[in-house]
């Protein structure tokens, strides 16, 4: 049991952030919720819900500035909202990139930024970001949701060596499959063009746009499984990975990831060469 720290997380109504709420409060922690629209989480002792839209980062400002008036600072970030999109490249209108980025991307960053200056003040915390390993490769139809990943793998990086000095810490949470709707009824779709539907075929099993959902979880590591992780990395203070992989097909698809883009630079001979 580590000592009682204020955790906020974001995107809490369900899924994942459902699970780290009831995580962290059966630790002993006390948790700022965040949703956006009406909260379906039950009354709890030691839980504030606040509304919040991530987009919007004057919001974003505020609402980090009032948890740590009611409670007296935030120790640990977990910028969880977001959502999937399908569709090609071709497809995506400007309303589909603009709010996907805006809320996988942005969101984030706002967040980050709110809470940074409290942090260095009282010496400490740490920033969770809820990356994929969608973030190490891309798929056909995911090409926007796996740009707003790779986009947040790149400033949190680069945060973390600037915020290391002041004890704050970073983690890019590296998640494959998770039991809950991310594909179902959570998921989004951008308007399809006949010319991509035997791709949707070959992939998904159906040209049809949405597909079917009975809003049924799609198989993977139980949610609540993956908020004990993220626990455990954050009271690990000797844990100085940035990048942690939660499930037990996480390993495997960012090593085919990685071994593709190794394939690729390896066809310039001299990064071959240098590699000797």
């Amino acid at each position: 049991m580590t000592s009682p720290q204020t955790w906020m997380i974001t995107g809490a109504n369900r899924g994942l952030g459902r699970a780290l709420v009831d995580a962290a409060l059966e630790a002993g922690h006390i948790v700022v919720a965040t949703v956006r629209g009406e909260s379906a989480l039950p009354t709890r002792d030691h839980l504030t819900v606040l509304n919040l839209d991530v987009r919007d980062r004057s919001a974003a400002q505020s609402t980090v500035q009032r948890a740590a008036d009611l409670l007296g600072g935030i120790d640990v970030l977990v910028n969880n909202a977001g959502y999937g999109l399908i569709g090609a490249i071709e497809e995506a209108s400007e309303e589909d990139a603009r709010a996907i980025v805006d809320t996988n991307l942005l969101g984030p960053l706002w967040l980050s930024q709110a809470v940074i200056p409290g942090m260095r003040r009282q010496g400490g915390g740490h920033i969770v970001q809820i990356s994929s390993v969608g973030a190490a490769g891309t798929m056909p139809m995911l090409g926007l949701y796996n740009s707003t990943k790779w986009g947040l793998e790149a400033f949190s990086e680069a945060m973390a060596g600037e915020v290391e000095r002041f004890g704050i810490r970073v983690s890019l949470i590296e998640a494959g499959a998770l039991d809950t709707d991310w594909a179902g009824s959570s998921m989004r779709f951008s308007s399809p063009l006949h010319a991509y539907e035997a791709q949707r075929v070959e992939m998904f099993g159906t040209a049809e746009v949405p597909w079917p959902s009975e809003g049924e979880a799609t198989g993977g590591t139980a949610p609540r499984d993956a908020a004990t992780a993220i626990l455990e990395r954050v009271a690990a203070s000797d844990d100085h990975r940035l990048r942690v992989l939660i499930g037990d097909d996480a390993p495997d698809q960012v090593r085919q990831a990685l071994d593709l883009r190794q394939q690729d630079y390896a066809r310039d001979l001299r990064y071959a060469g240098a590699a000797q």
